[in-house]
């Protein structure tokens, strides 16, 4: 019997799927063609799922170098009739937002579909940003799934929608949606498959103002047309209890979460249930007919009030009297859960709590300090922590000639490496979003007296940092640029970028390299180093600083992981590092508090290297003093 995959044509069958899977599949049964992404926790997965099976069916999938251009690509695909698709994270949205905005202008003509990301309390972000502002002010429909079955169902109809009403559409999901798994019974894969073809209509295309002034109007109308369809919409779906003295409406994943705190409460069938699947627009017949049933309502939503302030002013203009509470009783911070929605009901309904929760907080603060801290840090080995290493050195010694107090400071950026601003390298001062390190390293290069040494990983410079760094050539900023190419974007799971010479699904392509693009924009300091030749690139790293203008430094070293994974493929064996108990006096300990690789820790009161996890990258052997630290394993 053959395996079923995602890529399955098989209806009616079922399989346990990742989300991300989940929604790849509902594209992929929507007769998608045509998808772009960037990769980016929560997102990633999604254009992963497609690459795997984008040849057995016939899509184009491509890794693009930013959010902006992956909708471009998508859009384009749409205009020319295809089913398209393009998929982010909430912060890639920003990146995106201008291609965004004008798109709904022109509207669709294959199915478009724009699906993004949440990430409530920002478990992979910078931010908790809520994507649906973007979308409202956009004139961007949202379907929002409760569940990961329900993904692959709402992707399928956003398309359908999406063509329907000639409009893009935004499916929103969240990270407990993307990275949550389920049975998903699949659905027959649309087997058309369309020839691209553009049909020129630069009065409707061409955005110039008297374009803008057309079009307007146009995407208004044909918002107002979704706006009257979606009290019909299968996602939302309202029950109405008699008797019930409160109404809840729930948004999405918070539904799943209503209905198991009605279940833990006993209050199953006695509290009326609005399940919203369009946050924008809102379907206003079902939230009327809700609130004038109940005297009391209770808005259930991850991160801002957004449903909440809707519902209130569809109250307000229609006279109806009636209670709202929203984040009032639900925190604005973080993700939803059951126990939150449960403590807001027994509090609405006065009901008893059916677990006692300050109990379990009590034991949890007692069990805390108990637990040994495990802090998120850089993998052993990793070749930015030796980049790090040297930038510091580097950075440190140029600075004592700007006066006694004098430090140098480090802009970083998006990846791994961010994790370097934590003890005991420190090596990063500011971190703002996506490529801003450059920007950031400019700014700090007309207003400070003392080095600034910006930094960003491969993957980045390409999404984001070409730009400021051509800033720096034509604005002369005396600053120092340094690339962390560990040849990958290792952050999300190793998806290629432009440097990497492969492509999505595995071909192979030009490979860009990041110092011949710090040329070619008239950078005249521009050296590639080993990091794990520390003295080689503490050296380069400090003429870079010295450079009377901007300098650009790439560190070049494969990730650990793709490195060891390389290794093992060759059959290569991995030499590790000991230390000499004989010449380490156990008490220094320069070589923890330097560097804070996992694999160097302390047992019974000696420092030891944990041979399970050491890779054998060297770094070590440069901080101790003693030179107690040796190649091989102890005799």
């Amino acid at each position: 019997m053959k395996e079923l995959t995602v890529g399955s044509d098989a209806p009616g069958e079922r399989l346990f799927l990742l989300g991300n899977e989940a929604i790849a599949r509902g594209a992929i049964e929507a007769g998608v063609q045509v998808a772009a992404a960037y990769p980016g926790t929560p997102s990633s997965e999604i254009m992963e799922t497609l690459a795997g099976v984008a040849q057995q069916l016939g899509i184009y999938v491509e890794w693009s170098t930013n959010e902006k251009v992956a909708f471009e690509v998508a859009f384009a695909a749409s205009l020319s009739g295809l089913r398209a698709l393009a998929s982010m994270k909430h912060v890639g949205l920003n990146v995106a937002h201008d291609a965004v905005m004008t798109a709904s202008y022109a509207g669709a003509r294959g199915g478009m579909v724009l699906l993004v990301a949440d990430d409530p309390w920002a478990w992979s972000s910078q931010s908790e940003q809520d994507s649906r502002y973007v979308a409202e002010q956009g004139y961007l429909p949202v379907l929002e799934p409760s569940s990961v079955a329900e993904a692959r169902d709402m992707m399928v109809d956003a398309f359908r929608l999406s063509e329907e009403f000639h409009h893009p559409f935004m499916v929103r999901s969240v990270t407990r949606i993307s990275h949550g798994r389920s049975d998903v019974t699949l659905g027959e894969i649309s087997k058309e498959r369309r020839q691209g073809h553009f049909a020129k209509d630069p009065a409707r295309m061409v955005f110039t103002p008297s374009g803008a002034r057309k079009n307007r109007p146009l995407m208004i109308d044909r918002f107002n047309q979704i706006k009257q369809a979606v009290d019909t919409f299968p996602g939302n779906h309202l029950e109405l209890k008699n008797g019930a003295r409160l109404g809840i409406i729930a948004c999405g994943l918070s539904y799943s979460y209503t209905r198991e705190a009605l279940k833990w409460l006993g209050l199953e069938g006695q509290v009326s249930l609005l399940k919203i699947g369009t946050p924008h627009p809102l379907p206003e017949r079902l939230v009327k007919e809700l609130l004038e049933a109940v005297p009391e309502v209770l808005v259930a939503e991850e991160l801002d009030p957004f449903v909440e302030l809707h519902v209130k002013a569809i109250a307000g203009g229609s006279n109806i009297r009636v209670n709202i509470h929203g984040k009032d009783l639900i925190p604005l911070v973080g993700e939803l859960s059951t126990r939150l929605l449960t403590e807001a009901i027994a509090r609405l309904t006065n009901s008893r709590l059916p677990i006692d929760f300050a109990a379990i907080d009590k034991l949890g603060a007692e069990l805390a300090p108990l637990l040994p801290a495990r802090p998120p840090t850089l993998c052993p080995g990793c070749p930015h922590r030796a980049s790090q290493y040297a930038l510091k050195m580097a950075g440190k010694r140029v600075a004592r000639e700007y006066g006694q107090d004098a430090e140098a400071v480090y802009p970083g950026d998006i990846g791994c490496y961010t994790l370097s601003y934590l003890p005991p390298i420190e090596s990063m001062d500011v971190v703002l979003c996506m490529g801003a390190s450059f920007g950031i390293a400019n700014g700090l290069a007309h207003v400070l007296d003392t080095p600034v040494i910006g930094q960003l990983g491969d993957s980045t410079f390409f999404h984001s940092g070409i730009p400021a760094l051509l800033n720096a050539v034509f604005n002369k900023a005396k600053v120092t640029m340094v690339i962390l190419d560990n040849t990958a974007t290792a952050m999300t799971g190793f998806q290629p970028h432009p440097g990497t010479g492969y492509t999505a699904t595995g071909e192979k392509t030009t490979m860009v390299k990041p110092e011949d693009i710090a040329r070619a924009c008239g950078v005249e300091f521009v050296e590639v180093v080993d990091p794990f030749d520390l003295k080689q690139a503490t050296d380069v790293m400090e003429r870079a600083i010295r450079f009377n203008g901007p300098s650009v430094v790439v560190s070049r070293r494969p990730c650990t992981i793709i490195d060891q994974r390389n290794k093992k493929k060759a059959g290569e064996e991995t030499i590790i590092y000991h230390i000499d108990q004989e010449r380490c006096d156990g008490k220094c300990e320069a070589c923890i508090k330097l560097l804070g690789c996992p694999a160097i820790t302390k047992d019974d009161g000696r420092t030891i290297i944990d041979d399970t996890l050491c890779t054998g990258c060297g770094l070590c052997v440069y901080t101790c003093p003693y030179h107690a630290i040796l190649k091989g394993v102890p005799e």
